[in-house]
């Protein structure tokens, strides 16, 4: 069994900064451009994710419906996020055992652009409690709260969620 501190999620931060601690029950996959596979942690380059990408559900079933949200919780810049978070995508409604295209993009994708700072995006999947549960699509991208946007439309934690990390390709790349 795995222990806590080997989940990415905590060691990206992303359940802390994003969202609290919850037990994944579903898997969900994310690929861009047919071939670039998102994995917790690793770093894609900004002009391999300007084309929303493919999202597959693994695990639900017809009867469950699925919310996506990508955001970015390192907004201007990873070392003082005072923006945090910035909205990248919804999809709602998404059908438990097909992908994205199946469901109702209510935001719509909008391509990475980290200025400052290696960035996380995160994505995060939500069960729904019943069809059509969000009502209330954000106002803006700007400082969006995805724990509020939960609990407002009534989802309840996550299900899932990845992350990978980007930063602008030319910035110098020294570590």
């Amino acid at each position: 069994m795995a222990r806590m501190s080997d989940n990415p999620l905590i060691i990206g931060r992303v359940i802390g900064d994003v969202v609290d601690v919850f037990s994944p029950t579903l898997k969900f996959t994310v690929t861009y451009n047919s071939n670039k596979r998102v994995y917790n942690g690793h770093e894609l380059f900004p002009s391999t994710i300007t084309i929303k990408p493919k999202v597959e559900v693994h695990g639900g079933d017809m009867r469950s419906f699925f919310t996506l949200v990508m955001t970015d919780p390192d907004v201007p810049g990873p070392s003082d996020p005072y923006l945090r978070e910035h909205l990248h995508w919804i999809v709602t409604d998404i059908p438990g055992t097909t992908d994205v295209s199946f469901g109702e993009e209510i935001v719509s994708y909008e391509m990475p652009r980290p200025n400052i700072g290696i960035h996380r995006f995160v994505f995060l999947m939500f069960k729904q409690k019943r069809r059509q549960t969000v009502v209330m699509p954000p106002s803006s991208r700007e400082r969006f709260n995805t724990r509020l946007f939960a609990t407002q439309n009534d989802l309840g934690p996550p299900v899932a969620a990845l992350f990978f990390n980007a930063q602008r390709e030319t910035a110098c790349r020294k570590r």
